[in-house]
């Protein structure tokens, strides 16, 4: 059981890396692609603000994490640290091959199925799932997509012609969106160190000293760049000029904000990416359709993944 019990806490904070690798990207792509930064800085500044983030979730928004720590109620600690090894390394399979692509996945969508099929693999005499925590979670992310469309599209129209030197503005936007992908994503991912914590009985670390490890596993995933996800959603998805990146990235921003407060899981990919279109002109029907193609296939996939992987835990 302990070998069992370090690898579900390993495999957390693999899961965190692989967020801050392929997920935070998404924070300053706009920025890098409409020349406010450099590729390298802009790097830089989202592994710091992602820092700050996902530590300021384990002390301030505590919301979003409580939500994902009531979807699943288990049995045993036997049953819950086999759903989150499975349910996990679904996740950073999956987050790794949509990589490879280019493509940004949500590490949300992918968690609720990893953690969906894990459940059903385990039986409902070892997993309970908790429809009103599992209603916000969907509520969350089912608003990411066209929420974000509409405040990128509302913003863009209203800073038109009025903020001069837009680039300056957006690099303040770009830090904005990584502190608050930091607060989103760092709170999913403490809950699931939370539940690691309590396996052996024992709660040996406190919230705080948790907090600050997601931070620095984000930050560290961050550090490696994402670039392919950078290129693909910065310049590839839409043409933006510099205000139109600007009102991509307070868009995702304000979806990101409100849905934290709220305590509402939101996807920082979905939110990102439809503000883009939302704010950007003549978007690419080609790249749409090989993100839609992978978000289409994210839930399927993972839960299939970590029902397998489960069953195969279980012997």
């Amino acid at each position: 059981m302990t070998m069992t019990i370090h690898l579900a806490r390993l495999l957390v904070l693999a899961a965190i890396f692989v967020n801050g690798w392929t997920d935070a990207p998404n924070a300053i792509a706009t920025a890098v692609g409409s020349g406010a930064l450099s590729f390298r800085r802009g790097v830089r500044m989202a592994a710091v603000c992602n820092f700050a983030g996902a530590a300021l979730a384990g002390l301030c928004f505590p919301a979003v994490a409580d939500t994902i720590g009531e979807l699943v109620a288990f049995s045993s600690p036997q049953a819950t640290a086999a759903a989150l090894n499975a349910a996990l390394l679904s996740i950073v399979l999956w987050a790794a091959a949509a990589w490879r692509f280019g493509l940004p996945t949500s590490e949300s969508h992918a968690l609720l199925a990893g953690l969906s099929g894990a459940a059903l693999a385990l039986g409902e005499g070892a997993a309970r799932l908790s429809a009103g925590a599992w209603l916000k979670a969907l509520a969350g992310l089912g608003l990411s997509l066209p929420a974000g469309a509409l405040a990128g599209r509302l913003l863009r129209q209203a800073l038109e012609g009025r903020v001069g030197h837009p680039g300056a503005w957006q690099q303040g936007a770009a830090a904005l969106t990584a502190l608050l992908h930091g607060v989103q994503d760092g709170q999913k991912f403490l809950a699931l160190l939370l539940l690691t914590d309590g396996l052996d009985g024992t709660q040996s670390s406190s919230r705080l000293a948790l907090a600050m490890l997601t931070a620095g596993a984000m930050a560290l995933g961050t550090a490696l760049g994402g670039k392919p996800i950078v290129e693909k959603v910065g310049s590839e998805l839409a043409s933006l000029s510099p205000a139109d990146g600007l009102a991509a990235d307070l868009g995702a921003g304000a979806v990101l904000l409100v849905c934290s407060a709220l305590g509402l899981p939101a996807s920082t990919t979905h939110a990102k990416v439809s503000a883009i279109c939302g704010a950007g002109r003549g978007a690419s029907r080609r790249v749409m359709g090989q993100m839609a193609g992978a978000w289409a296939l994210t839930f399927p996939a993972c839960g299939a993944l970590a029902f397998l992987l489960a069953r195969v835990m279980l012997g």
